[in-house]
């Protein structure tokens, strides 16, 4: 529970709150008593109470009364009355009253807002800022504010009228699993704005439990969740985001206050030592403290201006596989841990065999087993021993542990649980920094990419503009690459690519290239020169560096070809390109979809969608190998001509701008010996720098445009990455019945 109160006294005065905070093994219950931030607030660098008055307040007069004669009782030392938070937390000191006048003008300011404040419509989307770990407190602390670090889950609101949106920190809408949460936010009557903060679930002795709130959702019982919001990027029609840190909280802090929920908390400021209160949080069993720069603006990125300071080493693992139960224990012995390495390879963290209970143990099984499969998600000979069962790496865990060994294991590890709220792609080693370090390439655009690069990847012309419209730079652009490295692999891997170059940005020339000197081009490789006998090599990427590498190379687009390299002359797919004309509405754009989609079932092809990160849509059919180009090429423009005299009105057989006005032109040239089609994850050369994103069919209506993913806001699409796009390879079909049924004849 929590106690707030005003204060009138000789020491101390205006707001402040004591925090119950059972710790085991304490004789007594542990209370936090913590100074708010109001106008009578001041830091301890400025005014020290415990050192500018140190005498007993049992010696003075209470307002009204007069002095009681006699000498003083000393007060008791600082240390043997509270513990280390609580003195950290009473170390700033209240002024004298404040008069009716200097209140209401404090009053006033607070509800005006700041001149950094851009008036602004609600963004539907927004990327969180996220903490960098570092090894230790900064050296200024009084520059700073620090706050507990939650043990929960990252979530945001959006409450525009009487809508009111919750998302995860990747983008995923959990408005549908927190129904109480959303009806406090409903009752409380926010403003207009974007929420950030955490959800978390406390225990019987006050804590946040990350395992209670795991049962709160498995049990579809979220009532007891508790929203401790801290920022407020978009607030009451404004983009405060450049707003400093101290005055964005003092804005969120009025509203929190006026709402009076116990469901929706202000996420409290714990004095400026961050040293002792790192040691209270330990000792209460908390996971840490986050410090934030007091002057900071908010980026939409990880941050060297947010910093946490944790209690030991705990973080996020990706599952890829299973031990078997010794003795008595049943479902598991152990999981099996991994992490994402630069190159998106997922390398072996050791194993995790603490922290489970019966009901755990049952439940991870069952998960496990869904996701079984007989290929080790890790590279060949990585893990010792036979009898392990392997998992499609798609589960993250928590786990704490001790430290890192030196082959990269965790040693003495426990299990925390499962998490929900963010993608297995992005799970890596997360790496300690010092908090004086400043990145002199990191990007101040809101929205920027946040890929991490590998340490001695150089990037040259790094704040080079990129695109106007956007205001990504190079580097932004190289980070995204980063970021989505891992899922492009998957349809890069083994095919042609050639690339577009564009060293002036969008705008710029450019540059088509299906051949390169790979020797400036690290993970890039040739392929078999005898593939296309009557020129260059062609390129293939061969790992995520690759793609790195032709970023800083000014490559914005990868464009991948219908065949793989080992059997290059029978393609593997069939793509049609459905290009708008002038004059079509995105309307006609969803049903022509539907009608490709829908026409080709009937011809027994199973059919997969991705947007084109323009102004169309592709849909592409896996084909078992067996056809030649021509073949191919021709049965393709033989479903065009069907769907064209068919529907002559909605469909153009002829390219060209004059033959579709009103029209959709569907491109079966993609599907000629060369020929190549924009690679899914790619981003384009256009203004906004639209990005080719898998979509699921039952996702289509939904969609808005065929550029509705960029290169700024493609982490909220992450969290479903290639997941619409499962059993692809499993799809794949023979031509010869759906040849059959369209009377269709090779070489006719």
């Amino acid at each position: 529970g929590n106690l707030k109160f005003e204060m009138h006294g000789h020491k101390m005065h205006g707001k402040w709150v004591l925090i119950r905070m059972k710790g085991k093994g304490e004789k007594q219950e542990p209370w936090l008593l913590i100074k708010e931030k109001d106008e009578l607030a001041r830091p301890n660098t400025e005014f020290s109470v415990i050192d500018e008055m140190p005498e007993s307040v049992s010696a003075l007069p209470m307002p009204g009364e007069q002095k009681p004669k006699g000498r003083a009782r000393k007060a008791a030392p600082a240390e043997e009355a509270v513990t280390p938070a609580v003195q950290t937390a009473t170390k700033a000191a209240a002024k004298a009253p404040a008069t009716a006048g200097a209140k209401k003008a404090v009053a006033k300011r607070a509800s005006a807002m700041p001149d950094e404040a851009v008036k602004a419509d609600l963004p539907t989307s927004l990327a969180p800022e996220l903490a960098t770990l570092v090894d230790k407190p900064p050296s200024q602390p009084e520059d700073w504010i620090f706050e507990i670090k939650f043990d929960g889950y990252r979530l945001l609101a959006r409450v525009e009228g009487k809508e009111v949106k919750l998302f995860t920190r990747n983008g995923h809408d959990w408005t549908h699993k927190l129904g109480s949460l959303h009806t406090a936010i409903f009752k409380a009557k926010l403003p207009d704005g974007w929420y950030d903060g955490e959800i978390v679930v406390h225990d019987e002795q006050g804590k946040p439990n990350f395992g209670l709130l795991q049962l709160a959702f498995d049990g579809s019982d979220t009532a007891q969740i508790v929203y401790f919001i801290f920022d407020a990027p978009y607030l009451s029609g404004y983009d405060v985001r450049d707003v400093p840190l101290e005055a964005r909280r003092e804005l969120l802090a009025t509203v929190l206050d006026k709402a009076g929920s116990d469901t929706i908390r202000f996420s409290a400021e714990f004095g400026t030592d961050p040293e002792e209160l790192v040691l209270a949080a330990c000792k209460l069993g908390l996971e840490g403290v986050i410090g934030k720069r007091r002057t900071s603006r908010y980026v939409t990125r990880r941050s060297p201006d947010w910093i946490k300071l944790k209690c030991g080493h705990r973080q996020e693992f990706v599952i890829a596989g299973y031990t078997d139960p010794q003795g008595s224990r049943t479902g598991i012995g152990a999981l099996l841990l991994g992490t994402h390495d630069e190159a998106g390879v997922l390398q072996y963290a050791g194993n995790v065999g603490t922290g489970f209970n019966e009901t755990t143990l049952k439940d991870l099984k069952k998960k496990l087993d869904a996701l079984a499969t007989d290929e080790s998600p890790f590279p060949p000979q990585a893990v010792a021993g036979r009898k392990h069962h392997w998992v499609k790496p798609k589960l993250i865990a928590e786990v704490s542990f001790a430290e890192w060994t030196s082959s990269g294991s965790v040693r003495h590890a426990v299990f925390q649980g499962l998490r929900a709220d963010k993608p297995a792609k992005a799970i890596g080693r997360e790496k300690v920094e010092h908090v004086e370090e400043k990145v002199k390439t990191t990007p101040t655009e809101p929205g920027a990419p946040e890929g991490k690069l590998p340490a001695d990847f150089k990037i040259t012309n790094a704040e080079r503009l990129i695109d106007e419209q956007s205001g990504v730079t190079k580097l932004d652009m190289v980070r995204y690459y980063a970021l989505v490295g891992v899922l492009m692999m998957e349809h890069l891997k083994g095919r042609p690519v050639s690339l577009v170059r564009a060293p002036g940005g969008v705008g710029g020339e450019l540059f088509f290239q299906k051949h390169a000197d790979i020797g400036k081009l690290p993970g890039m490789q040739q392929m078999d020169p005898e593939l296309d006998p009557d020129h260059p090599p062609m390129l293939e990427v061969g790992s995520a560096l690759g793609i790195l590498s032709a970023a800083q190379w000014n490559v914005i687009e990868f464009h991948t070809q219908n065949a793989v390299g080992k059997g290059y002359e029978t393609p593997d797919r069939m793509v049609f390109d459905l290009d708008p004309g002038e004059g079509v509405a995105w309307s006609a754009m969803q049903e022509a979809a539907q009608l490709m989609h829908a026409f080709l079932d009937e011809l027994g092809l199973p059919s997969f969608l991705k947007t084109s990160g323009g102004k169309g849509l592709h849909v592409v059919v896996p084909v078992k190998p067996g056809l030649d180009w021509d073949t191919m090429k021709d049965f393709s423009q033989a479903i065009v001509r069907h769907l064209s005299s068919t529907l002559p009105d909605r469909f153009a057989f002829k390219s060209g701008p004059k033959n579709r006005v009103g029209k959709i032109f569907i491109d079966y040239l993609r599907n000629g010996r060369g020929a190549t089609t924009a690679c899914a994850w790619t981003a384009r050369v256009r203004p906004g720098l639209g990005i080719s994103v898998p979509l699921a069919w039952d996702e289509l209506a939904g969609l808005k445009a065929g550029d509705q993913w960029n290169v700024k806001n493609a982490h909220t699409r992450l969290d479903r990455g290639n997941e619409p796009w499962t059993g692809y390879a499993k799809a794949a079909r023979s031509l010869t019945a759906a040849m059959k049924k369209m009377d269709f004849k090779a070489g006719s």
